[in-house]
């Protein structure tokens, strides 16, 4: 339980960590001293170093998750972790929208140096980085919560 625990956690850190300084510190800084050329190739750059990461903490996250869900009970598991699950599978589509769909187009706009379209793309995963972030944070609470109300 003790491996899985650790999978699951350091996994969430990588995933929530990063958007957290991507979103927080890198953005604002990034939109403020770069002109839309080099802004939107350093976020292809930056989403294509990270999202592999991403992918695999989401494998991790979702191996181990289920693994403890099933321990602690499985579909009788306390609410407060099928409220992580139900969360966490958000999130995890979510992510696989923005990889898929915003994140394509993304590359391929920087590649075409088409800047608007670069522009449009990145503000689109802008809004669901911040959407997914405050999920994690969510999660995260809920779980802290629910452990602390049902200790054991």
């Amino acid at each position: 339980m003790n491996l899985f625990l650790l999978l699951h956690v350091s996994s969430v850190v990588v995933w929530v960590g990063g958007m957290f300084f991507a979103y927080m510190a890198l953005r604002p800084v990034a939109a403020g001293v770069l002109e839309p050329p080099q802004r939107l190739t350093l976020w292809a750059g930056v989403f294509g170093k990270f999202f592999p990461w991403v992918w695999a903490s989401v494998v991790l996250i979702l191996v181990s998750g289920l693994y403890m869900l099933m321990l602690l009970g499985g579909g009788s598991a306390p609410h407060y972790a099928m409220t992580m699950l139900a969360l966490g599978l958000v999130m995890m589509l979510i992510f696989a929208h923005v990889f898929f769909a915003p994140y394509r187009k993304l590359k391929r706009a920087v590649g075409a140096q088409d800047w608007k379209a670069g522009g449009m793309a990145l503000a689109q995963i802008r809004r669901l980085i911040g959407i997914n972030l405050g999920l994690g944070l969510l999660t995260i609470a809920i779980v802290f919560v629910g452990r602390a109300l049902l200790p054991g």
